[in-house]
């Protein structure tokens, strides 16, 4: 097999009820094998790009709906929607998730439809319906996937590709996705895993919480397990692989997907804080570093500083700070808290400084934090009600941390690496 044959058969993969399956032996072992091959050293093309190098052949003819928002730029910078465009793409409609097209509406807020170019239709997936019209698809040949993930369940990016798969198998057309890179993929799969009867809109696929993979790669989990009739077609990325962070990439640039995640470092640090958006302490929303410093007026920030240094946290430090928010939890007030730091992005593990987090936050402040107030919501984040309880009853550490790895190891041991593109 030639370089070049391989790189056509990675460019665009199938995965159709009655053909064979995408990842063969065969295929595993070349794919293995490009970690020796120099083209890890090229520049990182997503899938947007390699539509571009073939001058979007793969769209010739057909009438193509994009699931996009402001984010979805080429290499060069270029709104994907303009580059389809651009190439005379036959492009009907736009859809925009959480957040809306332009990516800068707060989180949980309904987006309404708009209009950009004038004449292009934006229709929002997240408002009165999270899911794709199945009328609306039947006018089109193709729905294309195109955002950016930032590498945990919670974030809805994930779920809107879900329901989109699901309405176009329902439709009958194809669905494409345009990989690009999940930015914290170097951290291993962590967290607990969904328990029958949680799944919501922020934790609507069975992966683990931090979970290491591709929207593309998910996009081949979801089929095989939900959507077998499902035409699916993934454009994979070239120079990728999961040792990188998404910002040590040569010539490629993190954009922010929504309004809090604004770099690769937010990124990093978002599934360590996310969970305080089920209890009373502010996230860091409506500051300079959302997700990277929390806070509340009745939080100690030198004893909390004390309890957690007896965790001895990996890749991680902290520092007390006051912030008063401009919006969210506690606007306008004096909020005393701590802001992370980052020494060591690789031994960092997000889901044991949020659980040690949470644990001294219950033992210091249990009537305050507000753990059961909004307990439904935390149980949906995390996938499961086993992490609040153990949180409640003070369960120690390692016994947390065991047994969610013992749940990510039994999803190891379930799902073949067929799914994984990426050496």
């Amino acid at each position: 097999m030639t370089m070049n044959h391989f790189r056509f058969k990675q460019l665009f993969h199938f995965r159709k009820k009655g053909l064979s399956r995408l990842l063969t032996p065969f295929f595993a072992v070349a794919l293995l094998s490009l970690a020796a091959l120099p083209v890890l050293a090229e520049p990182l093309l997503c899938g947007i790009d390699r539509l571009e190098a073939s001058r979007f052949r793969e769209l010739s003819g057909l009438r193509v709906g994009l699931i996009t928002n402001a984010a979805s730029l080429s290499q060069k910078g270029e709104p994907d929607y303009l580059l389809m465009l651009r190439y005379g793409v036959k492009l009907k409609f736009l859809m925009a998730p959480e957040h809306g097209f332009s990516a800068n509406i707060e989180a949980g807020k309904k987006v309404g439809s708009s209009m950009v170019s004038d004449t292009l239709p934006v229709v929002s997936l997240y408002g009165a319906s999270k899911k794709p019209d199945i009328q609306q698809l039947r006018q089109i040949d193709l729905l294309v996937f195109d955002l950016q993930d930032v590498g945990t369940r919670c974030y809805t990016y994930i779920s809107t590709m879900k329901s989109a798969m699901e309405a176009c198998e329902e439709a009958a057309i194809p669905f494409m996705v345009l990989d690009r890179p999940n930015p914290v993929i170097p951290l291993h799969p962590q967290g607990f895993m969904l328990k029958p009867g949680y799944a919501s809109f922020v934790g609507a696929v069975d992966i683990p919480f931090v979970h290491s993979m591709t929207v593309g790669e998910i996009a081949l989990l979801l089929q095989e397990r939900c959507f077998r009739k499902l035409d699916l077609r993934v454009i994979a990325m070239q120079g990728y692989g999961r040792w990188k962070f998404g910002d040590e990439y040569q010539g490629f640039s993190f954009r922010s997907p929504s309004p809090n995640i604004r770099s690769v470092e937010t990124a990093i640090l978002y599934p360590a804080t996310v969970f305080l958006e089920a209890t009373t302490v502010s996230e860091g929303r409506g500051t300079d570093s959302p997700f990277m410093q929390f806070g509340a007026p009745f939080i100690r920030s030198g004893e909390l500083a004390d309890a957690l240094c007896k965790y001895h946290l990996a890749g991680v430090s902290f520092t007390p700070v006051v912030f008063q928010p401009s919006s969210g939890k506690f606007s306008k007030e004096l909020c005393h808290g701590l802001k992370f730091s980052l020494s060591d992005r690789k031994a960092f593990s997000p889901f044991r400084t949020a659980t040690a987090l949470l644990l001294e936050l219950q033992r210091l402040y249990p009537t305050e934090i507000g753990l059961d107030k909004r307990g439904d919501f935390f149980d949906q984040l995390t996938g499961t009600p086993l992490f609040r309880e153990m949180i409640k009853k003070q369960l120690p550490l390692e016994t947390i941390i065991e047994e969610s790895r013992r749940q990510v190891e039994q999803f190891n041991r379930s799902t073949p690496s067929r799914y994984l593109l990426y050496p």
